[in-house]
């Protein structure tokens, strides 16, 4: 009955661990500041009487922590983001963002506080586990080059054999489980276009080259790169998110434009392909009205590669743990994670559990100044981590429930 053991003192931690999401949201920290929320995990750490901690991993405040079992086995990695958005928090709550222009818009806050409380309840009962439990306490997961690549150039996974993260979903169903056996995210590039033209007075066009319009040729062009130019089959994404052309009077033709935008794939061979259609069309649409173009093209965070093995076995166990409506396959989402950069090491997975208040029909989506997570969920992403802890550093006998 060991897990059942861990599930209650799980669900008697519940009310302490809302209160570690409310500070957390309430004081937020955007990628790379986060020095007082890390300091906040260090503390509640150490409280519980976990020792082996090291802070300052990689790039900025990244934490890891090692809970020693009472037996010798595998090593099981947890991770965990902490950092928040530049977003202005919209609407009322009594825990709402003190950090004026800074919110927890992503869910960070819940990740953070639902590993917290796993983390007390497994270090209370470490001398159950067959193997040692390792808490990655993720900086900066929001912003290039994000903390994961660095945490694991710092030896994060040293000695560890699996590497699992969850995400909680603001729209999607609360409670619910949702697992993918191939890719948990995308190929997440992001460009920078400038079209540099020869501006004039209106009433002269034949003396310009009218970046604006240039611009728009280019915008209207690239568009034809997913839809004829890549494998149907494989999904990817143009997004065109800023256009900025042309000033405030009306007789004046634009001397340059700027159009920035987003590239999600999830095959390498099909990012190859946009990234290289995209240089090569917007050079050659600015040549033809005589202007130039200047592409700054950055590739960001690679899709996460989920371990299909390691996939099914946890979809099993949770299965086993809930109920087959409570834990679903789903398809991969073509939003971007630095969790890519774990999984490129040791097999593991990727989840995602839901969070969405049930009296809400339409739930504010990630990024939004309204964003919102029902506190339930840290409960059931609690258990989550638990039953793949359990799975993986619990001998059979220990699971009659």
């Amino acid at each position: 009955m060991t897990f059942e053991k861990w599930k209650k003192e799980l669900e008697h931690t519940y009310k302490e661990t809302v209160s570690w999401r409310r500070h957390l949201h309430q004081y937020p920290e955007p990628s790379f500041e986060e020095k007082e929320t890390a300091r906040y995990i260090g503390e509640k750490l150490r409280s519980f009487g976990i020792e082996d901690i090291r802070t300052h991993v990689g790039n900025g405040y990244g934490i890891v922590a090692r809970i020693k079992g009472g037996q010798p086995g595998p090593t099981v990695a947890l991770r965990a983001d902490f950092d928040a958005l530049r977003i202005v928090e919209e609407g009322e709550k009594p825990f709402k963002s003190q950090n004026e222009g800074i919110m927890h818009a992503c869910g960070h806050d819940g990740h953070t506080a639902s590993l917290l409380s796993v983390a007390k309840v497994i270090n209370k009962f470490k001398a159950d586990l067959h193997g040692d439990v390792v808490l990655l306490h993720q900086h900066a997961e929001e912003v290039l080059p994000g903390g994961a690549k660095s945490m694991v150039e710092d030896g994060a996974l040293e000695n560890v054999d699996y590497v699992f993260g969850i995400h909680l979903g603001a729209t999607q169903p609360l409670n619910k489980v949702f697992v993918t056996y191939d890719y948990g995210s995308a190929n997440s590039d992001t460009f920078h276009l400038k079209v540099q033209g020869k501006g004039g007075h209106g009433a002269a066009p034949h003396d310009t080259s009218d970046a604006l319009i240039v611009g728009t040729q280019i915008v209207t062009a690239l568009q034809h790169i997913v839809s004829r130019m890549t494998d149907p089959t494989q999904p990817a994404v143009l997004t065109f998110a800023e256009f900025k052309s042309g000033g405030d009077a009306y007789n004046i033709i634009a001397d340059t434009t700027e159009i920035k935008g987003t590239v999600r794939t999830l095959n390498e061979d099909i990012q190859s392909i946009i990234k290289r259609k995209l240089k090569a069309m917007s050079s050659q649409i600015a040549a033809a009205f005589d202007a130039s173009i200047e592409l700054d093209y950055t590739e960001g965070y690679p899709s996460i590669v989920n371990s299909p093995e390691e996939v099914e076995r946890v979809r099993q166990r949770l299965t086993s743990l809930f109920s087959d409506e409570d834990v679903l396959e789903v398809e991969g989402q073509m939003g971007g994670e630095d969790f890519s950069y774990f999984v490129q090491e040791k097999p593991g997975a990727f989840l995602r559990v839901g969070a969405q208040p049930p009296e809400k029909e339409e739930a504010y989506p990630h990024h939004h100044p309204q964003f919102e997570i029902d506190e339930r969920a840290l409960l059931r992403s609690g258990e989550v981590f638990l039953g793949i802890i359990a799975e993986y550093l619990l001998p059979e006998t220990s699971w009659n429930i």
